[in-house]
Order: C-alpha cells, then sequence, then structure tokens
C-alpha cells in the first residue's frame, strides 16, 4: 500500500486485489462474539467532514474502533471552520494533536490531496467534490465479488448523474483496473462523451438504458445530485424517471443472475423504484455492511504495518 488513498488510480490490480482479500478476513470477524482487533490501539484515525454525510462517516468510525484506534469526529459545522479557518490551518492543528490518519470530505475536487502534503499521517479521500470516492468503489467492487464471485469480466452499467458523480469516477477507474466492462449510461446533459474517454479510454457510453440490460451482470444507480445542480439538466423528476429510472418492468429485462447496486442516499421513485431497491436483486444493504469491513482493510493496510 502506498502511504494514502486519494484515488482509486493510485490502486494497481495487485493492491485492490490485496484489499479486497483483506476485507474479507475483517468481514469474518462479524461472526466472532468479540468483533475488536487491537491491531491499531494507540492510533488516532481524525474523520474530518466538510459535507453532510451518514453512511460514509459512521462506516469509518466503525471501522477504526472495530481496529481499536481512538476516533475524533470533526464536523465543519460548529467549528473554527465556520469562523473561516483554513484546511491548511485546520491540518496544521490535527497534525499537532497526532493524527495517524485523516479520513477528509471535502466539497472542493482535490482538497485530499492539498491535505496530504500538510501532514504527516494517512490521508483518506472519503469524497472531494465531483472527483473522487475511492473507498465507495472499493466496497462496491468487494460486493459484486461476493455475490458474482468476481469481477474481472462482469459488465457493469453505471446509470444517471455522472457528470456529478465522484462514485461514478472511482468505480470506472477501479473496475477498468480489475477487468470489468463499465457502460456509462444517462442523458446527453449529464453525460458528455468526453467524460468517459478522459477516465478510461475504452469505456462504452449510451443513452439508452433499455438497450443495456439485457446484456448487464450489474446495474449501479446513481443519486441525481440535485445539489450540484446549477442548470436544467433534464425536463422533469418524471421525465428522468420514465427515461432513466430502474423500475420493476425494467428490471426484469435483466439476466436473472443481475445485481442491482446504489451508493445511497436513494431517490427512491426517481432513479430506482422501491420494488426494485427493496427486491432480492438489490444489494444496496449489503454495500453498507460491507462498507465497514473494506475501510477496516484500507485502515489496516496503511496503518497497521507502521511502528508505534
Amino acid at each position: 500500500m502506498t502511504r494514502h488513498l486519494l484515488s482509486a488510480a493510485d490502486l494497481d490490480a495487485a493492491t485492490a486485489t490485496m484489499i479486497l482479500d483483506t476485507a474479507q478476513e475483517m468481514a469474518n470477524l462479524a461472526g466472532h462474539q468479540v468483533k475488536k482487533l487491537p491491531t491499531l490501539r494507540g492510533r488516532t484515525v481524525v474523520n474530518l467532514f466538510y459535507e453532510d454525510s451518514t453512511r460514509t462517516r459512521i462506516s469509518f468510525e466503525a471501522a477504526a474502533k472495530r481496529l481499536s484506534a481512538d476516533v475524533i469526529n470533526f464536523s465543519a459545522k460548529g467549528s473554527s471552520v465556520s469562523k473561516g479557518e483554513s484546511l491548511k490551518d485546520t491540518a496544521l492543528t490535527l497534525q499537532a494533536m497526532g493524527a495517524d490518519a485523516v479520513v477528509v470530505r471535502h466539497p472542493a475536487a482535490g482538497a485530499p490531496h492539498r491535505l496530504a502534503g500538510w501532514v504527516d499521517g494517512s490521508v483518506l479521500n472519503a469524497g472531494d467534490g465531483t472527483h473522487e470516492h475511492p473507498t465507495q468503489a472499493l466496497l462496491d467492487a468487494y460486493t459484486m465479488r461476493a455475490r458474482l464471485g468476481r469481477v474481472a469480466g462482469l459488465h457493469v452499467v453505471i446509470v444517471g448523474d455522472v457528470l456529478h458523480s465522484r462514485v461514478a469516477r472511482s468505480n470506472v477507474l477501479l473496475l477498468s483496473t480489475l477487468g470489468a466492462k463499465v457502460t456509462l449510461v444517462g442523458p446527453p446533459t449529464l453525460l458528455p462523451v468526453d467524460i468517459a474517454t478522459a477516465l478510461v479510454p475504452g469505456i462504452s457510453v449510451s443513452y439508452d438504458l433499455d438497450a443495456v440490460l439485457p446484456d448487464a451482470d450489474v446495474v449501479m444507480m446513481l443519486r441525481v445530485q440535485r445539489e450540484r445542480m446549477t442548470d436544467s439538466f433534464f425536463p422533469s423528476a418524471r421525465e428522468y424517471a420514465r427515461r432513466y429510472g430502474l423500475d420493476g418492468p425494467r428490471m426484469r429485462r435483466l439476466p436473472e443472475h443481475a445485481l442491482v447496486m446504489h451508493p445511497g442516499p436513494m431517490n427512491r421513485g426517481m432513479e430506482i423504484a422501491p420494488e426494485v431497491a427493496d427486491s432480492a436483486r438489490s444489494t444496496i444493504v449489503e454495500q453498507v455492511a460491507n462498507g465497514v469491513s473494506v475501510r477496516m482493510a484500507v485502515l489496516y493496510l496503511l496503518l497497521g504495518g507502521k511502528p508505534s
């Protein structure tokens, strides 16, 4: 492992596979009466979140605690950030407190990369603007492998607001590294063709969801991120759901083994129908559970081998 995890592009196939294998070992702990390991006892992990989060922040907190680390949760709201403190000064404060790892979510793309230059500890990108979210891609790959037995050779269809999705970017990078075929689907306004070629050459693009469903092993629905939209990218929510929402009839066009995924939070009735989200094909709850194991693996591999 490198010192930081800032991008899915930081991971080659061997390193990504090592993380997934380690996550499987961590998942095995869930069946034990005592779910904690002493691996990171005496280490301090700081969750530095400048944006609201439920799943990711709690997942990283649970992961660190199961490894016996001390956890500090830092929210921009109610802190000195609200008084104008810069990211650099916040970083220097964390450095002075002896943070061994900083998990950061920030609205500005590239913020974790800047942070990595200011602290001695490891930096983990928990989402930077519309740029990347590497641990989400890792837990998605882990979920695919757990359900389907492999990632290489799978056809993964990623649907929706690709333009604003850090989840899509990290998944394209990681899944391509692991040998999956990726097709991006969405309205032209949310899926410029050059997005795919800029991420990884050879990624397929389609504006017709119905055309790609019969050949899909995995369909990953993306949340429509209205909070990041300043223009009208589609006529209405109803029109978007009609063209790009995954409902019951569309789900039945999928092969029998195909999975339905969503990184959450969901806009039920818009990008995904309730009957699909709650179906046996859905891995949405599993993804949340798997996120803890994957983030345990990442923290373990980044910090576990360091001297006390």
